[in-house]
């Protein structure tokens, strides 16, 4: 059922944005996307499998249901457009009516009678030959406006029910993947985390640096030494959620406080994956960062990932590369405000934030000479 109301979803998006040729193509490979993932857990034979299926089906309900809201926009938009046009044209209408009803109601020896006689009647004719196509042209203009009207609001009162079993589905999607992910047991393991050790790090540090800088203390018995390297990725790296670059490294904020990370624009509830294979060396709260995820894809490298809602996994763990880390936490927005005009498909539905700070030989470096931030997500 779940997969059936997003198919719906990704055939509608398809369909509002036939005049856009991104958001139909956008939803046209989401609707692949999710098929694939389909055969994925009817095949998924284990509690890996069963992640990963499921962590590509929430991907793809988010890639559609993004494709949805696009078109929906531009079809707001353009009904805004058409509906102004017309209210632009109500003189001209109201014209062309009277005009059309003078010829409808006037009985016909009146029409062929012309005061001049037989030679004005012919003249008049002819000109009335030449009107008539051009009146013909605007009723069809006219027509043609008005269905459209007609049609595009039809396709968003349809729509709205649509998209709330869409939003319902990505939210089962979503549990099931947090169940699916506490109940997994197959990933290696590093290190053992210490518990102790780790709340008293925490409490006796006061920055992200102290506290990275202290990871090695927080373990038991030693860790496994790792040959992981990353380096032929440089620069094309998919950042770890979808969503829009808002300050760069080292911008400063509305305060005057920069900080040596990206700032990531992201939609509520968004999913959060691994960027690359990588080491779980903490996950959880952290001073005053929110839930935090520190990812170590090599030796000397971290990925700190902060301002998740949730997280998943465990400190030690290594995870394959699109592994899920956490969610990021607000509201969905109620449908009338999905629908609306007032983001203009700007990115003013992308509530939330991920900061997202490398850490090369215990120092910060500039993101995106790692990351790919040149499209969304």
């Amino acid at each position: 059922m779940m997969l059936r109301v997003a198919y719906l979803i990704l055939c509608l998006a398809g369909g509002v944005a036939s005049a856009a040729e991104d958001p139909a193509s956008a939803a046209r490979a989401a609707s692949e996307q999710l098929e694939a993932a389909t055969v994925q857990l009817q095949n998924a034979d284990s509690a890996r499998d069963r992640v990963k299926a499921l962590t590509e089906t929430v991907r793809a309900y988010e890639a559609g249901l993004g494709a949805m809201r696009d078109g929906l926009r531009r079809v707001a938009r353009r009904e805004t457009q058409l509906v102004a046009q017309l209210q632009a044209r109500e003189d001209e209408v109201a014209d062309l009516l009277g005009i059309l009803l003078t010829i409808e109601t006037s009985a016909p020896p009146v029409l062929l009678l012309h005061p001049s006689g037989p030679l004005g009647a012919a003249r008049s004719a002819m000109m009335l030959a030449e009107v008539t196509p051009g009146l013909q042209a605007r009723v069809e203009a006219l027509k043609y406006d008005l269905e459209e009207v007609q049609t595009l609001r039809l396709l968003q009162q349809n729509a709205a029910g649509t998209l709330q079993r869409g939003l319902a589905g990505v939210q089962q999607a979503r549990a099931e993947l947090s169940t699916a992910i506490a109940d997994r047991t197959d990933l290696p393991r590093r290190f053992a985390h210490d518990p102790v050790r780790t709340a008293i790090l925490i409490s006796s540090t006061e920055t992200l640096q102290g506290f990275a800088s202290g990871l090695a203390n927080i373990v038991e018995g030693e860790i496994t030494e790792s040959s992981a390297d990353i380096s032929a990725q440089q620069g094309e790296v998919p950042l770890p959620v979808q969503g829009l670059v808002l300050r760069g490294y080292g911008a400063q904020d509305a305060a005057g406080i920069s900080r040596p990370g990206l700032l990531i624009a992201a939609r509520p509830r968004a999913l959060v994956t691994s960027p690359t294979a990588a080491t779980i060396r903490y996950r959880g709260p952290l001073l005053d960062l929110g839930n935090v995820v520190i990812l170590e894809p090599q030796p000397d490298m971290l990925f700190v990932l902060s301002g998740l809602a949730e997280v998943f996994g465990e400190a030690g763990q290594v995870i394959p590369k699109g592994t899920p880390v956490g969610l990021m936490g607000g509201v969905i927005p109620e449908i009338g405000a999905i629908l609306s005009l007032s983001g203009d498909g700007a990115g003013t539905d992308r509530t939330e934030t991920l900061y997202i700070e490398v850490r090369l030989n215990d120092g910060p470096v500039d993101p995106e000479i790692w990351f790919r931030t040149d499209k969304d997500g």
